[in-house]
């Protein structure tokens, strides 16, 4: 290849969002960051939403400041999972999307169990039970907001959505379909079996499209308000875990991957869904990959925890940065106070050191009094829930793994790089930091014949940027917390 390809990626995490420039020369892939914008939600009477409009406004931003780097010859847009837009049937958004962590879901996964038992519906769409998956979303409508349900003619999730304002295309792709809990991944199309136990309307649900699609090129009307050219759009890997995975810079053929950030996902990539009496009681979710691959993964709450113990220490007048907290936790004695970092009382924004210590105080252990203690307890534990997961893995996949893969934001994060190492007795590889943006490019490339498999595309990824290594250290002290770890929460 002769030519430079330049690609625009939209990554749209849970609390910023940027347009990244990538220019691939045929052997790797440099990047540039041109936008970055906040994403805040917006409580308005007692209902968190997304600011779609807002967010809709940077992407043109972001769309104009590219203009200044010449031609662009794709773009994908890939956001966070189950949040979702109606669309009427004059074409306009109906109300802004809801934030998957508000609490109109509270009760739903009984209501859904009512219709849907439990285990058949796992059996059907091999999904992780989390309260604000799209089905129990779906179902809130059903039951307190019926008449948004009868304006809708169809719902598109984030990205699907975001390229509907952008070239008026109504499709859903795959592997952020696969997300909802609505979705069979052994025959790959929408579980309307299901649909049709919860009474949704199978309207609302698009045609399929799998990862590298071509999709419209910008529309002509949006062009002409920006003063751009058309560029051709892609539909990625949308779903950003999915993005990031299609990253992960593996020489071995089966890995053990973290995409760590505001939630960790964690698990391996395989052919065929894996659904059986283990990943139930485990609580294992089937996601689609690309090509149709099944993620295997378990989310985890992630570095949501130390966030929103910043934003916290933050409002109580205490200017303090990620480093700050990080040389402060090395300064405080270890596994004093272990927690699950997925209990329920941690899932909503508010004072999270103050419910890290209730949690500490209910189970009988020491409570954490200074920052660092907080941060430290928050590290450990959550290493250790990695252990367990990556236990459970195996367990279920019936082979062991002794690489360790983190990209994304959270491999910055040297500390709980090497904790989780520590943890998992595992060797770990961290890096690509920007894993999600890499890989939405990647399949923009995969998508028009630049790069011709995933092998290749990963080894494009390794070519293009530094990796870190970090191998076990004390395992025996890891090993004694795991015991008490497991005695507390399993």
């Amino acid at each position: 290849m002769s030519d430079k390809k330049q690609l625009l990626a939209f990554d749209f995490g849970a609390s910023s969002g940027r347009a990244m420039l990538g220019i691939y020369d045929g052997k790797k892939i440099e990047l540039q960051e041109i936008h970055r914008f906040s994403n805040d939600p917006v409580m308005v009477n007692g209902t968190l939403y997304w600011d779609i409009l807002r967010l809709f406004h940077e992407v043109k931003q972001g769309l104009v400041k590219a203009k200044a780097y010449g031609k662009i010859d794709s773009l994908g847009i890939d956001t966070w999972g189950v949040d979702f837009g109606l669309i009427d049937n004059h074409g306009q958004i109906i109300a802004n999307p809801v934030h998957y962590r508000d609490t109109r879901t509270q009760d739903m996964m009984e209501e859904v169990f009512k219709l849907v038992p439990k285990d058949e519906l796992y059996q059907s769409t091999g999904i992780q039970f989390i309260f604000f998956n799209s089905i129990f979303q779906l179902m809130a409508l059903k039951q307190k907001r019926p008449d948004l349900l009868e304006q809708a003619q169809t719902a598109l999730f984030m990205p699907d959505l975001f390229l509907y304002l952008l070239t008026g295309r109504k499709k859903a792709e795959y592997t952020m379909a696969s997300t909802t809990q609505l979705l069979n991944p052994a025959e790959g199309e929408w579980a309307y079996d299901i649909i049709d136990k919860l009474g949704l309307p199978r309207k609302l649900f698009c045609e399929l499209e799998d990862a590298g699609t071509l999709a419209l090129p910008l529309s002509q009307e949006l062009c002409e308000e920006l003063g751009i050219e058309p560029i051709q759009t892609v539909a990625v890997a949308s779903h950003d875990t999915a993005s990031a995975v299609v990253s992960v810079p593996a020489q071995e053929e089966d890995f053990v991957y973290i995409s760590s950030g505001t939630w960790s996902l964690m698990g391996i990539e395989s052919k065929n869904p894996l659904i059986n009496d283990l990943s139930f009681k485990y609580n294992f979710t089937n996601e689609g990959g690309y090509g149709r691959t099944t993620r295997f993964l378990k989310n985890i709450m992630g570095l949501w925890l130390i966030q929103e113990s910043r934003r916290q220490w933050i409002r109580e007048g205490e200017e303090v940065s990620y480093a700050d907290m990080e040389r402060e936790a090395l300064t405080c004695k270890p596994f004093q106070c272990l927690i699950d970092p997925d209990d329920l009382s941690l899932s909503t924004p508010g004072n999270m050191p103050k419910r890290i210590r209730k949690l500490c105080e209910q189970t009988g252990q020491y409570v954490p009094q200074t920052r660092g203690e907080v941060v430290r307890c928050i590290y450990e534990s959550l290493a250790l829930k990695y252990r367990v997961t990556k236990e459970q893995i195996e367990d279920v996949a019936g082979r062991k793994y002794p690489v360790l893969h983190v990209v994304g934001g959270g491999t910055k994060d040297g500390l709980l790089s090497q904790f989780t190492a520590n943890a998992t007795g595992s060797r770990v590889v961290a890096g690509p930091i920007e894993a999600t943006a890499l890989g939405n490019m990647a399949v923009q490339l995969m998508g028009q014949g630049d790069i011709k498999s995933l092998d290749e595309a990963r080894k494009v990824i390794a070519n293009s940027f530094e990796l870190k290594h970090y191998e076990p250290k004390d395992q025996d002290a890891w090993e004694e917390a795991l015991i008490r770890y497991k005695k507390l929460y399993y």
